[in-house]
């Protein structure tokens, strides 16, 4: 198991936010300040302080950390093809790479190196993955999906297609493939400074411990400067109450529930607080008492002639009195009606079954309980004397009185007079009735002094009496529709009501003050009254001291989930696994081969605040820090050197990536690094990007030094898009033969050219070919005729291949013809002598033909020189 999987399943039982932290550690290897806050966030929000942003924490995900390599298995890369969505690189576009030895992929600035690098980091889970793949910049946004491709690969012999897919696991065999770039360089180096080398995924811990400090730092600020005061209630708590007892609970018994419980205090409490205030403060309370209590005897009477004037005249009364009347006035109509029809009847005198009439008829039957005493009026004998008349009332008297009878007695004039009757008794109530409330004088100063609001009412209601009386008599006499009868005023009986209970318990409480011990329950609902009221003006200020206290409870806890101590174990004990003087060797055998003699590393674990490494001491004299002495070249030099020493120590055969391995390196380490990743080449597969041509150049002597293939690709820009790849290198790049090889193709398009009579195609195709001919009479001076002795940029002159190296006079007539002949068309023409001709497709050919043949007789030469079968003198006897 690799520290990375190790690190990773110990992080599973850290806090959220620090496997967050972890994860951003992973991706990034440092954290900004944006990620800092990010962290802080998280780490307040595990504690119960929320985050107005709403972040939530990221874990590193099990597929993001890459598997220990397989040392069972060869994995071999063979081509990445089937890009797609990888920055400007063509869609589709494949890169091939040879199965053995070095690829070195060459390539201008610009041209899609770095979107193959990305590529390659994604998928074989690089240890700095912190450059995004972004899509091609001049689609549409939105109109490409995730960076993709497809790797051909053999996994021990046996060919397979090993798709990728950025966002997605990576195919597990492509973790045994190791990449180094800037980055990483970057990243073998610690960021104070010192040149220590710290192995594989420790770094992580260490930048956890660094984000745990500053967050600590910036908890513990957080927490000084949310401390709670308790001066606005520091009197209160040292008092005898229950307010007192809960105060004195905070912050670890007492909620803000009953604190805003205890602050809520209603008007009813306010009042029976004053009135606690006033009778405790009263000199004589017996006095007082009976003074209240003949007060609210005085109220008692306005209270019972109030019910009783409201109820004369309420509406349910006026109401009843309405509807009696119409009964009446119906009833009295239907008698009417029952007259008229009575008085209609023929021989009758005027007037008769008028009202005078009913009372002579009335007295007549009174008379006749005297006259007639033995008979039941009006069935009275036929020879009797008449009651009104005194004559003999025969058949038809007798008639006569049982007919008028019978319209006395009729229902209607019955029902009108039990109607009328019924009607009489209210009206008379209420015409009779006094709505005088004495409402005046001292009354009306009294009930004004206990609420103005309640006097006013009465007084209000007086008024509304006086002139709602005569209004209903006046609308029972006709005189008035009941719909225009005044309204009362509102009844003040309630209001009233509340002062006779305030007054009754004002004399209650005076009496009870003779009482001590109910005098001293008195004063303790005082207290407890008059503490709740001042904590209600002063809870926000209580309120916000909870607050402060709940939170620097929880930042408390904060600060706590930040120590270092577990950390730096873990990183310990990881340490003790890997330091062995078997580590120290290896990267010390790195250094020595590079050339970075002054260095010696030496294996000391230790964990100074959780940051567990290895320290490489500096032995040179004079002492300085090691920022000062290394130049960038011994900087990149040493981090070269580490990655060289994981791989070693890895047991893996995968292959390595490395993009740009120099490209801050001066010319003489350059050599070194070459030599090492060649050597490399002999037992794993080495993949190299570089737009160094003198590196490649390098990189090509090495390794036919070391007897292994060197595989030179070329990627370039095309209308297609970047990255793709050709066969044909750039000129400088190819060797003599090659590019004698390369101007034989060029003349191909010559002679097309001319065949179809483009002139002025043929002439720049011309020129262009008698220009690379010049470099290739250049580069075969250097390569073959001094047999590689002296090369540019060259670290020094290879001595013993001078044996190999003749020059005659034939050479130098053979360069200064060829040399002169191309270099004439490349200069500028005089205007006097206008354009010179240039030589036909044949003179061209045998102009390059001349450079091959003397290559050729070169290398016959060097090849018997230094095989014994040619001599030195015989080529100058001749």
């Amino acid at each position: 198991m690799t520290i990375l999987q190790e690190i990773h399943i110990w992080s599973k039982d850290l806090a959220a936010w620090q496997q967050d932290a972890i994860a951003r550690l992973y991706s990034d290897r440092t954290l900004s300040a944006a990620d800092l806050d990010d962290l802080y966030a998280l780490a307040k929000v595990e504690v119960g302080i929320p985050d107005p942003q709403g972040r939530e924490h990221k874990k590193l995900k099990d597929a993001q950390v890459a598997p220990p390599a397989d040392p069972t298995r060869v994995v071999l890369l063979t081509a990445i093809k089937e890009l797609a969505n990888v920055n400007a690189l063509a869609k589709g576009a494949r890169l091939p790479v040879a199965r053995a030895g070095v690829t070195a992929i060459y390539g201008e600035n610009g041209v899609g190196k770095s979107g193959y690098s990305r590529v390659f980091k994604k998928a074989c889970r690089a240890r700095d993955r912190r450059e995004p793949i972004l899509p091609n910049a001049n689609l549409e946004p939105g109109a490409c999906g995730p960076a993709e491709a497809t790797f051909e690969a053999e996994i021990d012999g046996t060919p397979i297609d090993l798709p990728w897919k950025d966002g997605e696991e990576p195919p597990h065999p492509l973790s045994d493939i190791a990449i180094f770039d800037t980055h990483c360089a970057r990243a073998y180096i610690d960021n104070q400074g010192d040149f220590a080398y710290s192995p594989y995924g420790l770094d992580i811990l260490e930048g956890l411990v660094g984000a745990c400090n500053k967050l600590k730092v910036r908890a513990t600020a957080e927490k000084a400067a949310s401390a709670p005061s308790n001066a606005a209630y520091i009197v209160l708590a040292g008092e005898q109450t229950e307010v007192a007892k809960k105060l004195l609970g905070i912050p670890a018994k007492t909620k803000a529930e009953e604190i805003e419980t205890l602050a809520t205090i209603s008007e009813a409490e306010l009042e029976r607080l004053a009135l606690l205030n006033r009778t405790l403060a009263e000199a004589d309370p017996k006095q007082k008492a009976l003074a209240l209590r003949q007060k609210a005897s005085r109220l008692t009477s306005l209270v019972g002639r109030i019910a009783t004037a409201i109820d004369v005249v309420s509406e349910g009364k006026v109401a009843s009195l309405r509807e009696l009347i119409g009964k009446s006035n119906a009833a009295k109509a239907a008698a009417e009606l029952a007259a008229t029809e009575f008085k209609a009847t023929p021989g009758q005198l005027a007037g008769t079954g008028g009202e005078e009439w009913k009372a002579l008829f009335q007295a007549a039957r009174a008379f006749a309980e005297i006259s007639h005493a033995d008979h039941e009026f009006p069935d009275l004998p036929v020879n009797a004397a008449c009651p009104l008349c005194q004559n003999a009332l025969g058949h038809q008297g007798v008639a006569r009185l049982l007919r008028f009878d019978a319209f006395v007695r009729a229902a209607a004039e019955k029902a009108a007079k039990d109607a009328r009757d019924a009607a009489a008794i209210p009206f008379r109530v209420v015409q009779q009735a006094s709505v005088d409330l004495m409402f005046r004088d001292d009354l009306v100063e009294e009930v004004s002094e206990l609420s103005p609001e309640v006097a006013a009412g009465c007084t209000a209601l007086q008024v509304s009496l006086r002139v709602r009386q005569p209004a209903v008599l006046h609308a029972a006499a006709g005189k008035l529709a009941w719909g225009e009868l005044p309204k009362l005023s509102d009844n003040p009986q309630p209001g009233l009501d509340e002062i006779l209970g305030r007054l009754h318990e004002q004399a209650k409480a005076l009496d009870a003050t003779a009482d001590e011990k109910l005098k001293a329950v008195m004063v303790s609902e005082r207290m407890e009254l008059d503490a709740r009221r001042r904590l209600a003006e002063v809870k926000g200020a209580v309120l916000e001291a909870m607050t402060k206290h709940e939170l620097c409870r929880k930042l408390q806890a904060c600060i706590d989930g930040m120590e270092t101590r577990g950390i730096s174990r873990k990183s310990t004990e990881l340490s003790r696994t890997t330091a062995s003087q078997e580590l120290a060797d290896a990267l010390n055998a790195e250094l020595k081969f590079l050339k970075v003699h002054h260095l010696n590393v030496v294996m000391r674990a230790e964990s100074p605040g959780g940051k567990t490494q290895f320290k490489l001491t500096l032995q040179l004299p004079g002492g300085g820090t090691p920022t000062a002495i290394f130049s960038e070249g011994e900087q990149r030099a040493l981090a070269i050197a580490s990655f060289m020493a994981e791989i070693r120590l890895s047991k893996g055969r995968g292959g390595i990536v490395l993009d740009d391995p120099v490209s801050s390196l001066d010319h003489r380490r350059r050599w070194e690094v070459a030599e090492r990743l060649v050597k490399e080449s002999l037992i794993r597969q080495v993949i190299i990007f570089t737009h160094d041509i003198y590196f490649l150049l390098i990189l090509e002597q090495k390794a036919k030094e070391l007897g292994t293939q060197l595989t030179k690709n070329y990627i370039r820009k095309t209308a297609d898009g970047h990255g793709v790849h050709s066969e044909d290198l750039p000129f400088d790049v190819l060797g003599t033969k090659d590019r004698l090889s390369r101007l034989r193709q060029m003349l191909v398009d010559v002679r097309k050219a001319a065949k179809d009579g483009e002139e002025d195609l043929q002439r720049q195709l011309t020129v262009k070919c008698y220009g690379q001919l010049r470099l290739a009479w250049e580069r075969c001076i250097e390569e073959v005729l001094l047999n590689g002795a002296v090369q540019r940029f060259g670290e020094g002159v290879s001595t013993q291949r001078l044996k190999g190296v003749t020059v005659t006079d034939d050479d130098y007539r053979e360069i200064d013809a060829g040399m002169s002949k191309s270099s004439k068309f490349e200069h500028d023409a005089a205007a006097a002598v206008g354009r010179l001709p240039i030589p036909d497709p044949d003179e061209l050919s045998d102009d390059i033909e001349r450079l091959g043949k003397w290559r050729e007789t070169l290398n016959k030469r060097v090849d018997g020189i230094a095989k014994g079968t040619a001599s030195r003198s015989a080529l100058f006897a001749t």
